[in-house]
């Protein structure tokens, strides 16, 4: 794993597939370009200590494990023209006595910027727990994410990472809109699938039992991040005080997508695809030549339909706060979810 090969994480963007979005302009292109350009510095002066501390070395016999725990035989297939084309799948074929070092020395990192826009559909108040899957139907995947402090070069322990993404055929669970499936189902706001909370270990890193997330109107298919920092478990497994030191979302290939779009319950969509290089997100995201906010992926067997292991490591500024950005549509509390009537973001 190289911290040479830097990626931006961040969404600046105007609504394109939502309205009433947030007004980002203060937040000028000079101003993302200085962050990027400074934090990549602060990450690639993590190489060496991250080598010494043996952090990269446990990362890839991590990531390695995991894969050879759940393939049958797994197969690797890897300016915004450059990364959009670019594949994050090789054709490395795995066997259980495959080196981890070629498995993962091309792991990407993503920094994660310090502005975002957290989605009309962030659910507040979900569950701490790993499978997120609530008996959906779809091609299953672990997430494997590990979080950096691009200040000190230390893993993030004890970091929240929160997740959500659509289903096979783009709804979102925990909120209900007329933007979001049928708008009519209340029942949608107790619903929990493909939501959930995980806490960083002493390496950094914190894993999901998921599902490839599905596509809707106007956007690439994608999968959204909150970082938490220095909050506490409540009772009822949830979160409560600290701050959102980011708020993101990471992308596919678009070859994969096409495949996991051919199965079922995917290809019962009728909503037209919004390929990667026509969203606006990762348009933003991209425009600088080091930007790449795409996961590396495995298949987990011979087909897709057996799954995938897709993994990334994230460089967050740790001191950084976005409370007051991440407007949420709805709480999970314990008596079922209530909407917020606040979807307003992208």
């Amino acid at each position: 794993m190289h911290f040479s090969k830097v990626a931006l994480f961040a969404l600046t963007g105007l609504a394109v597939a939502h309205p009433g979005a947030h007004d980002h302009s203060s937040y000028t292109k000079v101003t993302k370009r200085d962050f990027l350009q400074n934090a990549r510095r602060s990450l690639d002066q993590c190489a060496d200590h991250l080598e010494r501390r043996g952090i990269n070395s446990r990362a890839e016999a991590r990531r390695a494990a995991l894969l050879n725990a759940n393939k049958k035989r797994a197969i690797f297939p890897r300016d915004t023209d450059k990364v959009v084309n670019t594949s994050h799948h090789s054709t490395l074929k795995v066997t259980s006595n495959t080196p981890e070092t070629d498995l993962f020395s091309q792991n990407p990192t993503c920094i994660l910027s310090p502005e975002g826009e957290v989605g009309p559909f962030w659910v507040k108040g979900e569950l701490i727990r790993n499978d997120v899957r609530d008996g959906q139907a779809g091609i299953p995947i672990i997430i494997d994410g590990q979080f950096i402090d691009i200040n000190t070069c230390e893993p993030i322990q004890d970091l929240y990472w929160d997740v959500w993404n659509c289903n096979s055929t783009g709804v979102y669970s925990g909120v209900q809109s007329d933007m979001n499936g049928n708008g009519n189902d209340a029942t949608n706001l107790d619903k929990t699938f493909l939501r959930g909370i995980q806490k960083t270990d002493s390496d950094g890193v914190a894993q999901f039992k998921s599902l490839f997330p599905g596509h809707y109107s106007g956007r690439a298919t994608h999968i959204h991040v909150i970082a938490h920092t220095n909050a506490h478990v409540l009772p009822n497994n949830t979160l409560t005080g600290g701050h959102i030191s980011h708020i993101g979302q990471l992308f596919f290939d678009q070859d994969l997508i096409t495949k996991v779009e051919s199965t079922y319950p995917y290809n019962t969509s009728t909503v037209a695809i919004t390929e990667n290089g026509d969203d606006h997100v990762v348009q933003v995201e991209t425009e600088d030549s080091n930007s790449d906010p795409f996961f590396e992926y495995a298949y987990l067997g011979d087909s897709i339909e057996d799954g995938l292991l897709a993994w990334i490591t994230m460089g967050v500024n740790v001191s950084a706060s976005h409370d007051s950005d991440a407007s949420y549509a709805a709480r999970l509390t314990a008596s079922g979810g209530v909407s917020s009537g606040s979807s307003n973001s992208f």
